[in-house]
Protein backbone atom coordinates (compact mmCIF):
# COMPACT_ATOMS: atom_id res chain seq x y z
CA UNK A 1 0.00 0.00 0.00
CA UNK A 2 2.92 2.08 -0.66
CA UNK A 3 0.42 4.18 -3.41
CA UNK A 4 -1.31 5.46 -0.40
CA UNK A 5 1.74 8.05 0.65
CA UNK A 6 2.33 9.61 -2.48
CA UNK A 7 4.81 6.91 -3.66
CA UNK A 8 3.99 4.85 -6.92
CA UNK A 9 3.71 1.20 -7.18
CA UNK A 10 6.66 -0.35 -8.51
CA UNK A 11 6.31 -1.72 -12.21
CA UNK A 12 6.85 -4.65 -13.63
CA UNK A 13 9.13 -5.37 -16.75
CA UNK A 14 6.71 -6.11 -19.15
CA UNK A 15 4.90 -3.01 -18.02
CA UNK A 16 8.00 -0.46 -18.06
CA UNK A 17 8.23 -2.15 -21.54
CA UNK A 18 4.92 -1.76 -22.97
CA UNK A 19 4.93 1.89 -21.50
CA UNK A 20 8.40 2.70 -23.57
CA UNK A 21 6.91 1.19 -26.52
CA UNK A 22 3.91 3.09 -26.07
CA UNK A 23 5.81 6.18 -25.46
CA UNK A 24 8.12 5.39 -28.62
CA UNK A 25 5.12 5.17 -30.62
CA UNK A 26 3.53 8.51 -29.88
CA UNK A 27 6.24 10.07 -30.22
CA UNK A 28 7.27 8.66 -33.60
CA UNK A 29 3.76 9.53 -34.48
CA UNK A 30 4.38 13.33 -33.45
CA UNK A 31 7.32 13.30 -35.35
CA UNK A 32 6.02 12.16 -38.67
CA UNK A 33 2.86 14.84 -38.29
CA UNK A 34 5.32 17.65 -37.29
CA UNK A 35 7.58 16.44 -40.84
CA UNK A 36 4.64 15.88 -42.70
CA UNK A 37 2.75 19.55 -41.79
CA UNK A 38 5.46 21.46 -41.50
CA UNK A 39 7.02 20.52 -44.82
CA UNK A 40 3.63 20.33 -46.80
CA UNK A 41 3.51 24.38 -45.58
CA UNK A 42 7.72 25.35 -46.04
CA UNK A 43 8.87 23.64 -48.55
CA UNK A 44 7.29 23.88 -52.20
CA UNK A 45 6.78 20.69 -54.20
CA UNK A 46 9.68 21.19 -56.84
CA UNK A 47 12.75 21.46 -55.77
CA UNK A 48 15.18 24.04 -56.84
CA UNK A 49 18.20 23.60 -55.04
CA UNK A 50 20.02 20.68 -52.78
CA UNK A 51 19.13 22.96 -49.57
CA UNK A 52 16.91 25.10 -48.10
CA UNK A 53 16.83 28.78 -48.99
CA UNK A 54 16.59 31.35 -46.05
CA UNK A 55 12.58 31.37 -46.00
CA UNK A 56 12.20 27.54 -46.45
CA UNK A 57 14.51 27.85 -43.01
CA UNK A 58 12.95 30.14 -40.97
CA UNK A 59 9.49 28.98 -41.94
CA UNK A 60 10.32 25.17 -41.21
CA UNK A 61 11.91 26.97 -37.63
CA UNK A 62 8.41 28.73 -36.93
CA UNK A 63 6.52 26.08 -37.94
CA UNK A 64 8.26 23.76 -35.61
CA UNK A 65 8.19 26.24 -32.54
CA UNK A 66 4.20 27.03 -33.32
CA UNK A 67 4.23 23.21 -33.15
CA UNK A 68 5.84 22.50 -29.83
CA UNK A 69 4.02 25.49 -27.82
CA UNK A 70 0.56 24.13 -29.07
CA UNK A 71 1.40 20.79 -28.18
CA UNK A 72 2.53 21.94 -24.65
CA UNK A 73 -0.34 24.15 -24.33
CA UNK A 74 -2.83 21.27 -25.00
CA UNK A 75 -0.64 18.86 -22.84
CA UNK A 76 -1.06 21.08 -19.91
CA UNK A 77 -4.92 21.82 -20.72
CA UNK A 78 -5.30 18.24 -21.10
CA UNK A 79 -3.70 17.15 -17.59
CA UNK A 80 -5.43 19.94 -15.86
CA UNK A 81 -8.92 18.35 -16.14
CA UNK A 82 -7.45 15.04 -15.64
CA UNK A 83 -6.11 16.32 -12.43
CA UNK A 84 -9.63 18.05 -11.78
CA UNK A 85 -11.74 14.82 -12.66
CA UNK A 86 -9.45 13.29 -10.22
CA UNK A 87 -7.47 11.01 -12.65
CA UNK A 88 -3.76 10.92 -12.90
CA UNK A 89 -1.82 13.09 -14.79
CA UNK A 90 1.32 11.31 -14.92
CA UNK A 91 0.69 9.45 -18.63
CA UNK A 92 4.51 10.34 -19.48
CA UNK A 93 3.95 12.52 -22.87
CA UNK A 94 3.27 15.83 -20.65
CA UNK A 95 5.82 18.20 -22.19
CA UNK A 96 8.07 15.40 -24.61
CA UNK A 97 11.05 15.38 -22.11
CA UNK A 98 10.80 19.60 -22.53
Amino acid sequence: MSFLFGNRPQLSSAEKIAAAETEVELISDMFNRLSHSCSKKCIPPEYREGDLNKGESVCLDRCVSKFFEVNLKVSEKMQGEAAQRGGTSGGGMGGFGM
